[in-house]
């Protein structure tokens, strides 16, 4: 999964992509280089990151995703916790909502969810991005993720979302010490055996910076590829990131290792 921010302060790339035609040709390039989904979002997420608008939201993301849509019949995705975004980039062509609040940002997400079906990632976190590193403290880590993970996930099952269009993320960075984000991707197949498919980000992030001592972004893409390798090895199935080329490899090595001599070996 490509990342795309059309925002002007992703704790990465804010501010690269804000015109629509460079935001669209950059997806379509991380498509040309082997992203199997890209994934729009018109809000940062980063720690302390402050809210945007739906309005604001809309107007970054919806014109990239229905140019997009027009010049590519790859899948979408759209990074928002906010109902009426979601609908409205459904509408435009995206077939994937990724919603870090896992669905209880916003009471409607699950109204929109159930009416359009789309895939959707329910991703792990604790409060909201401005106070979520306030909110660190577990008693057992995995299993404390685990189940407030699955409190989500049975909220939309409840209502009748399809469990077949629900994939997990164990939220890495997200209310999260950067041991924490270790410690998950060590033990990734316990969310793995949850029943869906696993999605992990560790692209760039600051548990990477901390473990090598590289404080820029810029400098944490071959910490990002042993963290990718791992997940993968430990069962992750969608690895979102902002370096497609580079990780595609990364996933390809990785995979093929994990799978050698059985019917899954693709080279």
């Amino acid at each position: 999964m490509g990342i795309l921010n059309v925002t002007p302060d992703s704790f990465f790339d804010g501010g690269k992509f804000l015109d629509t035609e460079v935001a669209v040709e950059h997806a379509l390039r991380m498509f040309e280089d082997g992203a199997q989904i890209v994934d729009v979002g018109g809000e940062s997420t980063r720690p302390c990151a402050k809210p945007v608008d739906v309005e604001e939201e809309l107007r970054r993301v919806i014109p990239v995703i229905e140019r997009l849509a027009q010049r590519t019949e790859m899948p979408i995705s759209v990074d928002t916790r906010k109902a009426r975004v979601a609908k409205s980039a459904i509408e435009a062509g995206a077939i994937m909502v990724n919603d870090i609040s896992g669905f209880t940002y916003d009471e409607r997400m699950i109204e929109v969810l159930i009416a359009y079906k789309p895939l959707a990632i329910a991703m792990h976190m604790r409060g909201t991005p401005e106070d979520m590193q306030s909110r660190v403290r577990y008693e057992n880590l995995i299993d404390d993720i685990r189940r407030e993970l699955m409190e989500r996930v049975d909220r939309a099952l409840q209502a009748g979302f399809p469990k077949e269009n629900i994939l997990i993320d164990p939220g890495i960075g997200f209310a999260k010490t950067y041991k924490q984000c270790l410690e998950i991707l060590k033990n990734l197949e316990a969310f793995c055996s949850l029943g869906f498919p696993v999605v992990v980000g560790p692209s760039r992030k600051s548990f990477v910076g901390v473990v090598l001592n590289k404080e820029r972004p810029e400098d944490r893409l071959f910490g990002t590829a042993a963290a990718v390798a791992i997940s993968v090895l430990n069962g992750a199935r969608v690895i979102r990131v902002h370096d497609v080329p580079e990780m595609v490899d990364v996933v390809r090595m990785a995979h093929s290792i994990k799978y050698a001599g059985s019917e899954r070996d693709q080279r």
